[in-house]
């Protein structure tokens, strides 16, 4: 019987990617007519070691609460979506204990480090082309506080293996001059030499495509409709077009694992963040920034992926609506333009391509890898606003563990991120 992958995302994609390497005959299913075209079409395009602290950090619920109804808060929970989140919510809230929170950035960042390792070995064998770019990543804070803070956190993840550099206002513009206009703002940076971009949406397309070209079978344009059950063993999954009988199914869904899953009674702990991001050709911009570079106090991000820019940011708490709301996407403009001043004169709303994505956001902030109550029934999901930096080790610990191997990462011992879902 064949393996069925259910999700053709960067994580999917890979998942069905490892699960063939290693023998399966594999079968990867998504509704899109192609892979990469729902969460991993338009992140922030950032490999991002230095990002894997979770969002369930210390003091943020006290900070979610005073963003209510702020329609330019960093993070922007909707009073519609408060009835359907209370257990999720709650779950959060226990996770942002210190020695917690930082249990599970440590469980991130093993794995990030693994993923960039794998992502670097599939580029190596398949010859995808992605935009991928190695600049390292500028993070920059106009505060000393915010930025020693900064510090003290990257000190303590550097023990488990992040690289980073405290570097001076001088190095900041030296490093990327576009942000000369604004130096004046500036406080320092941390500098990421480890990070990477790329176009996830590249990616997982040229991924399938090796896949397809190894044996696998992508079926896109097909919707699942349940994962089908006989008593604690799976049997089959139900599509819009066909039933296909099957003993290994891994749903790799993002958010949409959560639905999928409670048909069988699973109750899997995922819920849906939107993020907004905005792509743009940089034509004459000539000085816009070739260095990604993340904003701290503005909360948005910026890079160059090939010959476009994009700038992402926000988190919006608002159901399953992928709709990306104007006031938001203006609301990072507003912010990129106060960083870069000259993009003012190169943006055009109008010829850009405004998008949203929802990224699957576990109360821990750390992906859900496992094999739930049901035998031959997989959860490769959660992964956050690190979807793209943790997919390829994400796609190989989960076809470890079903080969009956132990992934060739340190994972915790706790199961942070490997773990059994009720």
């Amino acid at each position: 019987m064949p393996t069925i992958v259910l999700g053709a995302g960067a994580v999917g994609t890979a998942t069905a990617w490892y699960l063939r390497q290693s023998g399966h005959d594999v079968v990867l299913i998504d509704r899109q007519a192609d892979a990469g075209m729902e969460t991993s079409w338009g992140n922030g395009g950032v490999i991002h070691a230095s990002e894997v602290e979770p969002w369930s950090q210390p003091g943020m619920p006290m900070k979610i609460l005073r963003w209510l109804g702020q329609e330019n808060a960093p993070m922007l929970l909707r009073y519609s979506a408060i009835p359907h989140i209370l257990r999720w919510g709650i779950d959060f809230a226990r996770n942002c204990a210190p020695e917690q929170f930082r249990e599970n950035a440590k469980a991130n960042l093993r794995l990030a480090l693994h993923s960039l390792r794998c992502l670097e070995e599939i580029g190596a064998e398949t010859g995808i082309a992605y935009d991928r770019a190695t600049r390292g990543v500028l993070k920059i804070y106009r505060s000393r506080e915010a930025l020693d803070n900064a510090e003290r956190s990257s000190e303590f993840l550097a023990r488990f293996g992040l690289l980073f550099e405290r570097v001076t206002i001088e190095r900041c513009v030296d490093m990327e001059p576009a942000l000369k206009d604004t130096k004046s703002t500036l406080a320092g940076a941390l500098y990421f030499a480890r990070d990477e971009v790329g176009d996830s949406n590249k990616f997982a397309q040229g991924l399938a495509a090796a896949c397809a070209t190894r044996g696998v079978r992508c079926r896109f344009g097909e919707t699942v409709r349940q994962v089908e059950v006989s008593g604690d063993q799976v049997r089959a999954i139900v599509t819009d077009r066909e039933r296909i009988q099957a003993e290994t199914v891994v749903v790799s869904l993002g958010s949409f694992t959560a639905p999928m899953l409670a048909q069988n009674g699973i109750r899997v702990p995922i819920y849906p963040v939107k993020g907004v991001s905005i792509t743009f050709a940089r034509d004459a911009w000539n000085s816009a920034p070739n260095v990604p570079v993340i904003d701290d106090s503005k909360l948005f991000g910026i890079v160059a992926i090939g010959e476009r820019m994009r700038v992402s940011g926000s988190a919006e708490i608002a159901g399953y609506d992928a709709t990306p709301a104007l006031s938001r996407a203006k609301a990072i403009i507003d912010n990129a333009v106060f960083t870069f001043p000259e993009m003012r004169r190169h943006f055009d709303l109008s010829r850009s391509r405004v998008w949203a994505g929802l990224r699957p956001v576990s109360p821990s902030g750390t992906p859900i890898i496992g094999e739930t109550r049901i035998r031959g029934l997989w959860i490769n999901a959660g992964h956050g606003h690190l979807g793209w930096t943790l997919s390829c080790g994400s796609g190989q610990v989960v076809a470890d563990l079903i080969n009956g191997r132990n992934p060739d990462i340190s994972m915790p011992s706790q199961g942070v991120v490997i773990r059994r879902v009720a």
